[in-house]
């Protein structure tokens, strides 16, 4: 019987899920910095227009960075950054053609269409490139 639990224990063991590691906050304020590099922030904005928008990337647990060709807009939710995780797919429903410090963001996972969380946005810092002095 004892030889049994044994066995028992070991295999229950062996196919249980990997404990998950905690995730290392620091992690996305680095890829944050790399993404910023050379760049300079300005003054933070309430909205964006949407048209101006590329593509948007998400920092994990950290912020959202928003491409408008020259300039980076960094979001750092007022509430909600836990949820942020690259593989998520971001759905923003604003009010016209701005996307402002008041709308949200709902995270959903892409395979199960499930809710992953809410992000409530912050303000929106632009990022512009220094200007290199001429000679």
């Amino acid at each position: 019987m004892k030889k049994t639990l044994l066995v028992l224990a070991s295999a229950a063991a062996a196919f249980a899920p990997a404990q998950a590691k905690s995730p290392d906050p620091a992690k996305g304020e680095r890829q944050l910095a790399r993404a910023l590099e050379g760049r300079v922030a300005g003054e933070p904005v309430d909205c964006i227009d949407l048209h101006r928008i590329r593509s948007s990337r998400i920092i994990n647990r950290t912020a959202i960075v928003y491409d408008a060709g020259g300039t980076l807009y960094v979001n750092r939710p007022r509430s909600g950054a836990s949820a942020l995780r690259d593989w998520d797919v971001m759905v923003t429903r604003p009010f016209g053609s701005r996307l402002c410090r008041v709308d949200t963001v709902r995270m959903v996972s892409p395979g199960s269409n499930m809710l992953g969380g809410i992000v409530f946005l912050g303000d929106f810092v632009p990022y512009k490139r220094v200007q290199r002095a001429s000679r």
